[in-house]
């Protein structure tokens, strides 16, 4: 196969059709949807080379953002140039802001409802399993040297105890790690056993798309994804007010993109602590129910963001009907979260070779991964105070502030099914998903039980 003169490898309509059929497979995480795209690219398609597919992977990771669609918006630029990278990237995320979208106006109608009151309890109890389970296996590859369990530990304790905000965390874990890279660099790995580099390509590495790095394309891109990712901004600021909550939401979405390194849980205990005690968009037990719903659709988990926006706006609509608020914040956040992963990719991959051998950086990126298991623990615990307890307080010691459980306020049913989904998740190995359907109805049940008891 080689490239024809619009720049596709492929031929677009057959990759649009594989993207779209990966789409409605992104199930499971990043692990799942990057499992999903290996199989389809690589090993079924054979588009791309098992290195080749790695090597864009390492780059994507050094990025903010959910690195699985950034691996689609480059691997897709690979593939056909500009308009394969903005498909793929689109698709990608298109079945999950539908998905969630009519599971977040099923909770505001109906959230009240004893059985979606069930199923709702049963999710949110599942999650603060999967989120503890998340916080064990980034454990396991991130902290790799006592330093960097240490880094995890102060992050932790930044968070929880001191109220440090989290992108002063990520900044300052950045520095750390730059300074542990300089002064106590990780010793010289060990050589790889032979990889198994799968079936060979039908595409060669010398015909993928590429673009020579230049001043012109980088001020071109640049330009045009700026000018993307404001342009709906301002259009509701000029027509709702400066003032509104949707333009709040933009500008919090926006910079929350911004520092998402390590995954959607590391900026998560961020975008709860804002929404819920900064801007009281929602609860905080809602803020685990739209996680929990988040984690049952496909596309990235970093999608919650279109849950807390539909769930704020509807409750402070201004000016506007209230779905069609919830409708607009919904629409307007997703679009300010994801714009940049295009940007970045499309900016950045001309010199992914560069940024891949740039050992500052590295060491940099290492700091802020070993500082997300701190952040990540925070979110657990988070979670599970909102979860299995209605109420909590907050204590404080000179500069120190802990909030802690009422404990008079345990809530017997979450405990029950936030047990059950422990089982399943570290004792029976069961997946995510089917981990969240269990608990879901287990949920329902308690719920059907308790209402016909009382």
């Amino acid at each position: 196969m080689t490239q024809d003169r619009a720049g596709d490898v492929v031929p677009f309509r057959t990759a649009v059709r594989a993207w779209f059929l990966i789409s409605l497979q992104t199930f499971g995480g990043p692990a799942g949807q990057i499992a999903v795209m290996q199989r389809t690219l690589v090993e079924e398609k054979r588009w791309l080379g098992q290195q080749r597919f790695l090597h864009a992977l390492n780059f994507c990771m050094l990025l903010p953002g959910p690195e699985a669609q950034q691996l689609a918006i480059y691997t897709g630029w690979l593939l056909n140039g500009l308009r394969g990278g903005l498909v793929a990237g689109t698709l990608f995320v298109l079945p999950g802001m539908v998905a969630l979208l009519v599971l977040s106006a099923l909770y505001v109608a109906f959230g009240d409802t004893t059985v979606l009151s069930g199923l709702f309890l049963g999710l949110g109890a599942a999650v603060v399993a999967i989120v503890v389970q998340a916080v064990l296996r980034v454990s396991r590859r991130a902290l790799t040297r006592p330093a960097l369990v240490l880094l995890a530990a102060a992050a932790f304790v930044a968070l929880t105890l001191l109220a440090v905000p989290f992108p002063l965390v990520v900044s300052l874990a950045g520095v750390a790690g730059w300074v542990i890279g300089r002064y106590r660099p990780a010793p010289p790995p060990r050589p790889p056993a032979a990889v198994d580099d799968g079936p060979p390509p039908l595409v060669g590495d010398d015909h993928l798309h590429s673009d020579p790095p230049s001043l012109r394309r980088m001020s071109a891109v640049l330009g045009v994804g700026l000018l993307a990712w404001s342009v709906p901004l301002v259009a509701v600021g000029v027509v709702l007010g400066w003032d509104s909550i949707f333009v709040d939401q933009g500008l919090f979405f926006s910079g929350a993109a911004l520092v998402t390194f390590g995954g959607a849980y590391a900026v998560l205990a961020y975008v709860a602590q804002q929404a819920v005690s900064v801007y009281g968009w929602l609860l905080p037990g809602e803020m685990v129910t739209g996680l929990a719903l988040a984690e049952t659709t496909p596309g990235p988990l970093i999608m919650v963001v279109q849950f807390v926006a539909f769930v704020g706006a509807y409750r402070d609509p201004g000016g506007l009907d209230p779905w069609v608020a919830a409708v607009v914040a919904a629409l307007l956040t997703t679009w300010v979260t994801f714009v940049p992963c295009f940007l970045f990719v499309l900016l950045g991959a001309p010199y992914v070779e560069r940024l891949r051998s740039n050992r500052s950086l590295s060491a940099a990126l290492t700091g802020i991964t070993a500082a997300v298991v701190g952040v990540i623990a925070n979110l657990a615990l988070y979670f599970t105070l909102h979860t299995l307890f209605a109420a909590t307080d907050r204590r404080t010691w000179g500069l120190l502030g802990l909030e802690v459980p009422v404990w008079g306020s345990l809530q017997l049913p979450a405990l029950a099914v936030a047990v059950l989904a422990g089982l399943l998740v570290f004792a029976a190995r069961w997946s995510t998903l089917r981990t969240l359907g269990a608990c879901a109805l287990a949920g329902v049940a308690l719920q059907l039980v308790l209402a016909a008891a009382g």
